[in-house]
């Protein structure tokens, strides 16, 4: 693949902005494609406006690509009714523009594991609503692969953090920096892979630019696994001062529930916190020889990033 061809990437949130910058330092041309068409990016990086559930805007978004990264998504508790016909589009489009799609993944196809190490190879098992919604698409998606409709690769991630990125930021960093309790779910003690942001969206941009990719799904560059403890203790390190937390336990939730829509949406996927929830990518390790960030060292430019955009001082 040559230096100027054109990436598209479909979201501008924590996953899309650090698929960006990798694909800039390999010296991609990228566009940016959000509701708004407005968002801070690099100089030479095209932010354009489109409907996502419009396809006729979102082919005029993905006119000329070589490469269309799907990193976007409806609000959570939204996913049953909007994500599959966004994806549809975003599909239906970079087929129709000869376009390569790479898809942003979680895990919740794959269902409950049980605690066991979940592997590309796992079968899929979705229990839950929003686990059916992952499933239904991604088989799409890839029987569409299968059919010569257009070629179609998936960066899967477990639960991630990092900078840009505001689910855990609320949760944990930006409560940590201004003397608030954090939010930890399930059971704190229970092993839980965590993918670093970064590491995502460098993986996708590695999935878009190599074609042995293609075809098949891949479970991202990822640390051992850790405990949401052990990570409150490391953020409390970078700190210097302890840091608070309360736990959402599924009682707590369904209370919280009755009156806020996301709230109520984390309770039926509480099982990846009350249990070990193990990640193997050691394929995507070997084939693309990419290790993942340490996990100090990315709480560490967390912490770092946090302090510097969204700190208040401590009461």
């Amino acid at each position: 693949m040559n230096t100027h061809e054109l990436h598209v990437i479909f979201g501008t949130g924590p996953v899309g902005i650090w698929t960006m910058r990798k694909l800039v330092e390999l010296g991609k041309s990228v566009r940016m494609v959000n509701r708004s068409g407005k968002a801070d990016m690099p100089s030479g990086v095209e932010v354009v406006k489109a409907d996502a559930y419009d396809l006729a805007s979102v082919r005029a978004a993905v006119r000329g690509a070589v490469a269309v990264y799907q990193c976007a998504q409806p609000e959570y508790h939204e996913w049953v009714e909007k994500f599959p016909p966004l994806q549809a589009n975003i599909l239906e489009a970079a087929a129709g523009e000869g376009a390569n799609l790479i898809l942003c993944e979680n895990l919740y196809m794959y269902g409950d594991p049980d605690g066991k190490p979940i592997t590309e190879d796992m079968p899929y098992n979705a229990h839950t609503r929003k686990g059916k919604v992952r499933q239904a698409m991604t088989e799409t998606a890839f029987a569409a692969h299968r059919a010569g409709k257009l070629r179609v690769t998936a960066g899967r991630a477990s639960d991630f953090f990092g900078p840009y990125d505001m689910v855990q930021g609320e949760q944990l960093y930006i409560p940590a920096l201004t003397g608030k309790p954090a939010n930890l779910l399930g059971n704190p003690e229970m092993p839980h892979s965590f993918t670093y942001v970064r590491d995502f969206g460098s993986a996708l941009a590695i999935l878009g630019t190599r074609d042995e990719a293609l075809g098949q799904a891949w479970i991202v560059p990822t640390a051992p696994p850790t405990t949401q403890n052990q990570i409150k203790k490391r953020v409390e390190a970078e700190l210097g001062h302890p840091v608070k937390a309360q736990v959402g336990t599924r009682f707590i939730l369904s209370v919280l529930g009755l009156f806020n829509k996301p709230a109520k949406e984390i309770i039926e996927m509480l099982y990846e916190f009350e249990k070990p929830f193990v990640v193997d990518s050691s394929r995507f390790e070997r084939t693309f020889g990419m290790k993942p960030t340490p996990t100090a060292d990315a709480i560490r430019e967390t912490v770092a990033w946090f302090r510097q955009h969204h700190a208040q001082p401590q009461a």
